[in-house]
C-alpha cells in the first residue's frame, strides 16, 4: 500500500473520503490510478498534483444530482488550494478512449481503508487506451509502465484496441492513430 505522506493522490482522496457523508464509487485514471493501483509505483506517479476520474454515462444523472459528492469535491479543492493539489478533472466515459466493455473490467482498489469512498480503476488495458489520447512523452512512459504489469496481456490488448471507442474529436483520433502506430513498434 502507498504511504499517505508520499502520495499526493492518496492525500486528496483521503480528504475527499473525510468530507463524504454517504458511499460513493470513484473510478480514477491517469497518474493517480497508476500511483494507487499498482505495486511499487515510481515516485513521479505519487507526485502528481491531481486526481482524474471517469464518470460512467449510466450513472451520470445520479452523480450530477449528488450534492454530497460535489460539496465534498469543493471542500477538497479549498483545503489543498495553497498546495497546488486539486480534484477537478472529471470526465464522462465518452470523453475518454476506452474499450466497449471497460465498465465490466474495472478493478476495485481495496488496499485503502476509506469509510465512504469505493475506489476503482480501469483495467490495465483500458488505462493504456486512456494514455493514447495525446502524443506526449510522459504518457508514452506511462504506457511503457503499464505494458510491464502482471495483468497485461498483449493478445487481450489487441482485442481491446480493436474495441476502443474514441471520442469524435479530430485531435484525439489523430493522437490515437499515432500512438497505435508507435505501440506496434514498441510491442512488435
Amino acid at each position: 500500500m502507498v504511504d499517505l505522506e508520499n502520495s499526493n493522490p492518496l492525500r486528496i482522496l483521503v480528504a475527499l473520503d473525510g468530507f463524504l457523508q454517504a458511499p460513493f464509487e470513484l473510478i480514477v485514471y491517469g497518474r493517480s490510478a497508476l500511483a494507487l493501483g499498482y505495486p511499487n509505483p515510481p515516485a513521479e506517479f505519487l507526485a502528481t498534483m491531481d486526481v482524474d476520474a471517469i464518470l460512467p454515462s449510466k450513472d451520470l444523472q445520479v452523480i450530477e444530482a449528488n450534492d454530497d459528492f460535489w460539496e465534498a469535491q469543493e471542500k477538497v479543492n479549498e483545503v489543498f488550494e495553497d498546495s497546488g493539489l486539486y480534484f477537478t478533472h472529471l470526465f464522462e466515459e465518452k470523453q475518454v478512449i476506452l474499450s466497449q466493455q471497460w465498465r465490466a473490467n474495472v478493478v476495485p482498489l481495496t488496499a485503502y481503508d476509506f469509510k465512504q469512498l469505493r475506489l476503482k480503476r480501469p483495467s490495465t488495458h483500458d488505462l493504456v487506451l486512456t494514455k493514447m489520447m495525446r502524443v506526449d512523452p510522459q504518457d508514452r512512459e506511462d504506457i511503457r509502465f503499464l505494458l510491464k504489469q502482471g495483468d497485461f496481456s498483449l493478445e487481450d490488448f489487441k482485442v481491446c484496441l480493436k474495441q476502443a471507442v474514441c471520442p469524435g474529436v479530430p485531435e484525439i483520433e489523430d493522437a490515437f492513430q499515432k500512438n497505435t502506430d508507435w505501440l506496434q513498434g514498441v510491442v512488435g
